[in-house]
């Protein structure tokens, strides 16, 4: 041991590690780790840590300065602080033996004893020999630091005695631990401290440890520490241990055994990999190198302990691992978001469910490589697999790899996006199956909240799949489409109710009166109902109807681009344009034609027959006729070819004319449908504008072998094709011929042609000028509604498809001109096509010589607006009313065009009117020929017409200086100045302007004791209204009105001073909006016998009247000018012969009135509105406010004011559905008798109910006991059955079931025919649903006892009276149960037919109440001779009602349902006869009221208004 001294530098200590040592033979493979612990001990960091320290040298390396030819390594000092703070230098010697690489002996040295006794030296020497560091030193020291032994000498201060616990290497532990033995007794000779370090306790075996410890116990003082230089366990605690041992002066460490310290130090090492760990994953970009991060870590205090601890390599790996983890994790984000984006991608290559739905994973790979869009979506890589390619790198590239597909994760979205289709699949379909649940449901309103519908759709198989999200919108999605559907129908209906709004005022907002007057009519239309819940919606359609009404323009129609005047425009833009620019020179040398080209059409080789027999008669194909020869290019074709047209029409070959040859009905069908495709097809195309009128020749071919029995047939089916086409006929010459062709034939036939080619070139080529187009000798108005459901082309196609057709005058874009032959000569016809709301102003402003009013077939607000518009027009005028449908077949399939087109041509009928029809489907109807008689019957009255206008027109400007007739100012500005009028008096024609600021006319609510007269004028009704139409001039819609002039005082004759300051100052106050209606009713006080003046332009002319009127032809801009003479009126005697003396004058001239007073039709239906909305008082009282009467006067029909007693009236209108009643024929002749004596009619109806004798011949089913039409198998009667089956089928919406009577003749042949077979099927009989209805209910009437048995009336009646629902349901239930069982199986059958009728009411208007009504008397047939009984009729009915709602409670233990509400749905009558039949027994109020009958065609059949 050194001796100590007092410099202030710390103590130096010399420790000797030992062990032991030597030769393989004696060690093992491995040494016991003496260089491991004195390498952890000086050079404690892991980088300088070598766990592998050789002792076989060769002899150079033996022989270098650090191993210096001695068999001991000087491994350098460690300075270190003792916890008393005392610092000390230990030197590290390890004493070992070197072997010789050659000879595997022991190096030769200078000191040659053996190991033990070397080991042991206290003292060793050793000049310039180098510190050891790690064997890669040897023989590279200058590479190392260089750091010698101090002085080439050291005393050794203690020994630290190593002694492996491990299993060593081919060394047994017994034979060390007596090395050990014999080393320590060496060691202990020299009286130095020695400490036992048990080593490589890493791997330490526990017996050789407890050996260890038991060598050191049997030693007295001898330590053992147990190391591990590996894991830098208890190193330095040896080595300090020693030191303590060496100077006493310092603390005595505490021996901590390995498994406490291996603790403690991998504590020490997992808390600075954590923070290392924790530092690493700062860095995010897996493209970091380890360089560049330790380079910016190396002077963090984390990194510095981590490497010192484990080292760099450790630390770098740990770096890897984290950058690997950063690429994977991008590689797995990128995965995640390629198999994420897959599902997009199978959605748009794979969408089709049907096409992969059994297709593997491979399959469907090829099925997408082959789309379109794959390489948008996918992109294929040279290189695979593509997370080692550059490709997870491209950020940018949204493709998915291909290859990627072959994973397990694609091929199970494959499958999941299949099952995603089936789920959508399935889920679409049961969102469209509760779509249709929610249609079927009639309960839902349109605005009606979702959570009010959730209790009928609970238990529905469709809601309960889907989801509440799903349910919600799909109800959305019904809730739009039934408030669009009902805000359609309402609207239609306010058109269908056009009349209704003619009398209001040209302000924006109408008067309260008005609009509750509007409300009160509508409001007892279902259409108006359905709005209930969207009432303000509701209100917002009315008004903006009515400001459509007040400004009718193609701006504001309520059509928005499908208005009438806008589709005219552009047809009529397109079409004459084409037609212009098309004016082919085809025909410019049609007067000196010297070719013919010929087609020709047959069938079965008649054509090239024709064509044979042609040539025959011809040289050279020229042929001679009439004197000249013509060159003939024949074309026979055989028209198989669907396009026939580009077989007839080239630019090589342009025929003149086509001959069509027949010999059979097979042919000349075959024929007339060739020509009907050519036309089609020449009118889609538009090719040529005259293909369309190729000019055919139809030729009846000669039956050559016999006279045929058919040929007179032949003749009239082709004369009548021929009729059709408008193409000439040529016959079969009389007499017997041999060929099948005639000469006279075919010149007949090319002289026709000729014809045809001549009449062309006249109309083409003379183009007119625009001088010669404005001068039209006919001025026609077409008008049609906006909305209609046909195509403008097909109501155009008569004018258009005319080779006769031309554009108008500049600036008339909805006009086109006709050159038409009509009468002996050619007439220039002016059409005008308008919609019905442009038409309004037209018709007041503009001379028009006849009108063309097109209604469709198939919609019921176009008839509507038909009668409104017709009703105003002057009946002087021609009217053709056009049905548009689609084919004739409607007329007799379907029940509401049948309807309409016999309401047009009934209304015809009544006013003298022309009436046809136009088919979508047929071109031969499409003809302007159709408009012939129309027109000539316009051209016939022309002069009357003009006469007539130019009459009104001078009236007009009798207090006026305006020279020319003013434009319609419907389209135009508000700001109006206009000339009085005569016409300003009259009534309210369709949206007249009347105002509501000054009232000249009594109140409404007192105008029942007023009737209108035809002017518009209010009157007492005691007045005579015969010829009142004397009074009407026009047909026109009265503009905004100029305040007229006082009339002078001489003209008046005691008109009240009180009524006249009220006109004066209501012209004073509101001139523009001043009515012009004069009072007729004399107030209370005046004398009735006195007349009230009027204005002298409402006087007629008499024998004064000076009818001095000149018309110039027209000025430049085309109006008419006026020029009138001072007009002198005598007036002297007509104030005292008052109105029927004036009538009486004015009898010989027949003054114009207009069409509604013509036709019964119109008039009712404009009857109707008033009765409804002024109906508060009966018609007796209306009359009482009448005191007095004039005398002579014709007492007009007290049952209605508004009916003119004129003798056409009187009939009535045939109607096969309402008059096949004897009961109800008998009701034609009778007029409606008052009310006090409503009490005698009961008794006359009583026996409506009683069994009835109906058949008129002998039936062994009808009429029989119904125990007999039934067995067990079929408990119900098969005649039975098959009604309720039909109805169920064909007719359960029908509107009115039940309640609409059928055809009496109908109903007895349906019951015939049943008779002679019951296996009849009524579908082939084509009878109508309600002559079904009636045969069913006529079966049950004519039962010999009711179907309910009389024995049970009382009861039921006395259970009806139970207050208690739930109590009276239970009690008529039981009482059900006592019915005979046929009885009873019949009954719950009927039952169950009528609930299902009533789930409709919706559509067929049938409440259970509404059926009660029907079918309580035929199913209980009550006794109505009984007075008694007529106090119980309201319980009979309930009883049927209740049985009808509760159906599914009383036969198929349901549950009690709530009744619907019946007012909500109870439709207006169809025809006042249909509520007489089931409502007088039940002694209601009469029901022929005005305001509850909604008349349909035709109004008051049976003439008892």
């Amino acid at each position: 041991m050194m001796a100590k001294n007092k410099e202030p530098r710390p103590p130096s200590y010399a420790v000797s590690v030992v062990g032991l040592s030597g030769t393989e033979k004696d060690k093992g493979n491995c040494g016991v780790g003496k260089s491991c612990l004195c390498n952890r001990f000086v050079r404690s960091k892991a980088d300088e840590y070598y766990p592998e320290h050789t002792s076989v040298l060769s002899t150079i390396d033996f022989g270098g300065r650090v191993v210096n030819n001695d068999h001991f390594l000087y491994w350098g000092d460690v300075t270190q602080s003792g916890e008393d703070g005392i610092e000390c230098r230990i030197h590290v010697i390890e004493q070992t033996e070197f072997i010789d690489d050659q000879t595997f002996l022991p190096h030769r040295s200078t000191n040659l004893q053996p190991y033990i006794k070397r080991a042991a030296a206290s003292k060793l020497q050793s000049a310039e020999k180098l510190m050891y560091i790690c064997t890669d030193q040897l023989g590279l020291e200058q590479d190392f630091e260089q750091k010698q032994m101090p002085e080439g000498k050291l005393n050794i201060d203690g020994f630290l005695l190593c002694i492996d616990v491990s299993q060593g290497c081919n060394r047994k532990f017994d034979d060390q631990l007596k090395f050990v033995n014999n080393l320590y007794i060496q060691l202990s000779k020299s009286k130095k401290p020695i400490i036992i370090a048990a080593t490589k306790c890493d791997e330490c075996v526990d017996h050789y440890l407890r050996e260890v410890q038991a060598f050191a116990s049997n030693k007295k003082n001898l330590v053992v520490v147990e190391t591990s230089a590996r894991f830098n366990v208890n190193v330095e605690t040896c080595f300090t241990a020693l030191v303590q041992m060496m100077d006493k002066t310092r603390g005595k460490p505490k021996i901590i055994p390995y498994l406490d310290a291996y603790k403690t130090q991998r504590q020490l090492v997992v808390t600075a990999t954590d923070k290392f760990e924790k530092l690493v994953q700062t860095v995010r970009d897996y493209h970091a190198t380890w360089k560049t991060v330790s380079n910016k870590l190396k002077n963090h205090p984390d990194y510095e302990e981590y490497i010192n601890l484990e080292g760099t390599k450790k630390a770098k790996n740990t770096f890897s691992k984290h950058i690997e983890q950063l690429k994977q994790e991008h590689i797995r984000k990128r995965k995640e978001e390629y198999i994420n984006a897959l599902p997009r991608a199978l959605n748009t290559l794979l969408s089709n469910l049907e096409e992969i739905e059994l297709l593997s994973w491979s399959e469907a790979l090829k099925v997408m490589e082959k789309r379109p869009d794959f390489q948008s979506c996918f992109v294929v890589l040279e290189k695979t697999p593509w997370d080692e390619t550059d490709h997870i790198d491209k950020v940018n590239d949204r493709r998915i790899p291909f290859d990627l597909l072959n994973t397990v994760e694609a091929e199970k979205v494959y499958q999941n996006h299949v099952q995603h289709l089936i789920s959508e699949k399935r889920r679409v379909e049961m969102k469209e199956k509760f779509k249709k649940t929610l249609e079927k449901i009639q309960l839902i309103s349109p605005g009606q909240p979702w959570e009010e519908v959730i209790c009928f759709v609970v238990e529905d198989e469709a809601f309960k799949y889907i989801t509440d999200a799903d349910s919600k919108e799909v109800y959305a999605r019904h809730q739009r489409e039934i408030v669009e559907k009902a805000k359609e129908e309402f609207q239609e209906m306010l058109f269908e109710h056009s009349e209704l709004f003619y009398d209001l005022d040209l302000n924006a907002t109408p008067s309260t009166d008005k609009m509750s007057e509007i409300h009160a009519v509508l409001s007892g239309e279902p259409r108006y109902k359905a709005l209930q819940k969207l009432a303000p919606d509701r209100e917002s359609l009315l008004l903006k109807h009515i400001g459509f009404v007040y400004h009718p323009t193609k701006e504001t129609c309520l059509s928005g681009q499908n208005c009438m005047d806008i589709k005219v425009e552009e047809l009529l833009a397109n079409s004459l344009l084409q037609q212009d620019h098309g004016r082919s020179n085809l025909y410019h040398d049609s007067a000196n034609i010297d070719k013919l080209n010929l087609f020709i059409l047959g069938k079965d080789g008649l054509a090239q027959e024709l064509a044979n027999e042609i040539r025959t008669q011809s040289t050279d194909d020229e042929y001679a006729l009439d004197g000249k020869i013509y060159e003939l290019d024949l074309r026979p074709v055989d028209a198989k070819s669907p396009y026939l047209l580009t077989q007839l029409w080239t630019s090589a070959f342009k025929p003149h004319g086509c001959f069509c040859v027949f010999n059979s009905i097979e042919s000349l069908t075959f024929i007339g449908d060739c020509i009907a495709k050519i036309r089609a097809e020449a009118s889609q195309i538009r090719r040529d504008k005259y293909m369309a009128n190729l000019s055919f020749t139809l030729i009846l071919a000669n039956q050559r072998d016999s006279v045929s029995k058919n040929l007179p047939i032949l003749r009239h089916q082709g004369q009548q094709l021929a009729n059709k086409l408008q193409c000439p006929f040529v016959d079969v010459p009389a007499g017997t011929y041999p060929r099948k062709f005639n000469e006279a034939q075919i010149k007949q036939a090319l002289r026709g042609v000729l014809e045809a080619v001549k009449h062309n070139f006249d109309v083409v080529s003379p183009v007119p000028t625009i001088k010669d187009l404005s001068e039209a000798d006919l001025r026609i108005v077409m008008c049609a509604m906006c909305g209609d459901p046909f195509s403008v082309d097909l109501i155009l196609s008569p004018f258009l498809d005319s080779h006769s057709c031309s554009a108008a005058q500049a600036g008339q874009n909805n006009s086109l001109m006709l050159d038409k032959i009509i009468g002996e000569k050619r007439r220039r016809i002016q059409i005008t096509i308008l919609s019905y709301h442009s038409s309004i102003g037209v018709r007041k402003d503009e001379l028009v010589h006849g009108y063309i009013l097109v209604y469709s077939a198939k919609r019921k607000a176009s008839m509507g607006m038909l009668r409104a518009f017709l009703s105003e027009v002057q009946d002087t005028i021609p009217v053709q009313l056009v049905a548009v449908t689609d084919s004739q077949a409607d007329f007799f399939e379907n029940e509401a065009i049948k309807e309409l087109m016999t309401e047009g041509e009934h209304i015809a009928t009544e006013i003298t009117a022309k009436f046809t029809a136009l088919y979508s489907l047929s071109q031969y109807h499409r003809q302007t020929e159709v408009f012939t008689l129309f027109f000539s019957d316009v051209l016939e009255k022309k002069n009357m017409i003009e006469s007539s206008y130019m009459s009104d027109s001078t009236r007009e400007s009798t207090h006026t200086s305006e020279d020319v007739f003013p434009r319609s100012p419907r389209g135009g500005s508000l700001d109006y100045n206009y000339p009085d009028s005569e016409d300003d008096a009259e009534g309210p024609p369709p949206y007249s302007p009347i105002g509501d600021d000054v009232r000249l006319l009594p109140a409404p609510s007192d105008r029942s004791k007023y009737r209108l007269d035809l002017e518009g004028n209010e009157y007492p009704i005691h007045s005579t209204p015969i010829n009142c139409h004397d009074h009407e001039r026009n047909h026109k819609v009265p503009p905004p009105i100029k305040p007229k002039p006082l009339v002078p005082r001489t003209s008046v004759k005691k008109l009240d001073p009180n009524l006249l300051k009220t006109i004066e100052a209501g012209i004073g106050k509101n001139p523009r909006k001043q009515p012009s209606r004069v009072p007729a009713a004399p107030p209370e006080d005046t004398d009735p016998s006195d007349n009230y003046a009027e204005p002298i332009d409402t006087i007629y002319k008499h024998k004064g009247f000076a009818d001095d009127i000149y018309a110039v032809p027209e000025d430049s801009q085309n109006r008419i000018i006026k020029v009138r003479t001072p007009i002198v009126i005598n007036t002297q005697g007509e104030e005292e012969n008052g109105f029927s003396d004036r009538v009486s004058k004015s009898h010989g001239e027949r003054r114009p009135s207009k069409y509604k007073y013509k036709s019964k039709t119109l008039f009712s239906k404009a009857k109707s509105y008033y009765r409804r909305t002024n109906s508060d008082a009966s018609d007796d009282e209306a009359f009482t406010t009448c005191k007095a009467k004039k005398k002579g006067r014709h007492r007009g029909s007290e049952e209605d004011p508004l009916l003119s007693p004129v003798e056409t009236w009187k009939g009535g209108i045939d109607n096969p559905a309402i008059t096949s009643d004897q009961e109800l024929d008998e009701k034609k002749t009778k007029k409606k008798p008052h009310k006090v004596k409503e009490d005698k009619k009961p008794k006359k109806k009583t026996k409506t109910f009683n069994p009835p004798i109906r058949r008129n011949w002998e039936s062994n089913y009808f009429g029989m006991p119904l125990q007999d039409l039934v067995t067990p198998e079929k408990p119900i009667p098969l005649f039975v059955e098959k009604c309720v089956q039909f109805i169920e089928d064909t007719g359960l919406c029908t509107e009115g079931l039940y309640r609409v009577s059928g055809n009496k003749t109908d109903q007895d042949n349906i019951q015939k025919q049943f008779d002679q077979d019951h296996n009849i099927s009524l579908e082939s009989m084509g009878v109508t649903v309600n002559a079904v209805a009636g045969a069913l209910k006529a079966f049950f009437a004519d039962l010999p006892d009711p179907l309910v048995p009389y024995s049970l009336h009382q009861e039921l009646l006395e259970t009806s009276k139970i207050m208690d629902k739930t109590e009276r349901l239970h009690e008529l239930k039981e009482i059900v149960k006592k019915f005979h069982p046929v009885n009873y199986d019949v009954f719950r059958y009927i039952i169950t037919h009528l609930n299902r009728v009533s789930q409709q009411y919706k559509t067929n208007y049938m409440t259970a109440d509404n059926l009660s009504i029907c079918f309580w008397p035929t199913l209980m047939r009550p006794d109505f001779e009984n007075r008694e009984f007529l106090s119980t009729t309201k319980i009979h009915q309930s009883v049927i009602e209740t049985f009808i709602q509760q159906c599914q409670f009383f036969f198929y233990n349901g549950e009690i349902v709530e009744a619907p509400n019946p007012v909500a749905c109870q439709p207006p009558p169809s025809n006042p006869v249909q509520m007489v039949e089931p409502m007088v027994p039940l002694q209601l109020p009469p029901p022929l009221q005005p305001q509850l009958i909604q008349s349909q065609l035709p109004a008051d059949p049976l003439g008892i208004i």
